[in-house]
């Protein structure tokens, strides 16, 4: 059975982002995967600065993240957009889990072989896809295998019944193609290691 981390890139409390994460969490539990539901609210940590490295290490909450990341064959991020982009508080947090704490540790140890899925809720028509492009750039070049098919939720205030299902048929259509690839996806590649 393949495991998978499910998060948003938020830690507002009633972020559209979270109940995107939750609901893609039940979607891939349907589908028969192990899930993990973390909120990174629960993860804090500094701004990422190497200064702060060389003299402390990683932080606590960082090593903790890292290996919640290395116990999962993959992931799947709801990713606000903020000005077009990825959410400070998701990039601080792949910085940071990116950075070696041990001398044996393999590079990128925590996303090297790792698959994931992309999902977003904005406000706005696009639903947050510009931000999306960036964090497949990110992931790919850190050797995340990243699905093809992603969910953009657009309106998000409304998006959203009070179930936290998604109201739009061809959105929740999304949501279970990006999934369902992930759970396939992660499946796979977990038999060939």
């Amino acid at each position: 059975m393949t495991k998978l981390l499910m998060f948003a890139g938020s830690a507002r409390k009633a972020s559209t982002n979270k109940k995107l994460a939750a609901l893609a969490a039940s979607t891939a539990k349907a589908a028969g995967a192990e899930v993990t539901l973390i909120d990174l609210a629960d993860f804090v940590m500094p701004i990422y600065n190497g200064d702060i490295e060389a003299a402390t290490g990683l932080p606590e909450a960082a090593k903790r993240l890292k290996q919640l990341f290395v116990d999962h064959d993959g992931f799947f991020i709801a990713s606000p957009e903020y000005n077009s982009s990825v959410a400070p508080l998701l990039k601080n947090a792949l910085d940071w889990i990116s950075r070696p704490h041990t001398e044996s540790e393999p590079v990128l140890w925590a996303f090297s072989g790792k698959v994931a899925a992309l999902g977003s809720v904005a406000p706005g028509a696009l639903g947050g896809l510009r931000g999306l492009v960036h964090l497949r750039m990110i992931l790919g070049n850190i050797g995340v295998t990243v699905v093809p098919a992603q969910v953009a939720v657009s309106s998000g205030a409304t998006a959203f019944d009070g179930d936290g299902a998604l109201v739009t048929e061809m959105q929740a259509k999304f949501l279970e193609t990006t999934v369902t690839q992930l759970v396939e996806t992660s499946t796979a590649l977990a038999r060939k290691s």
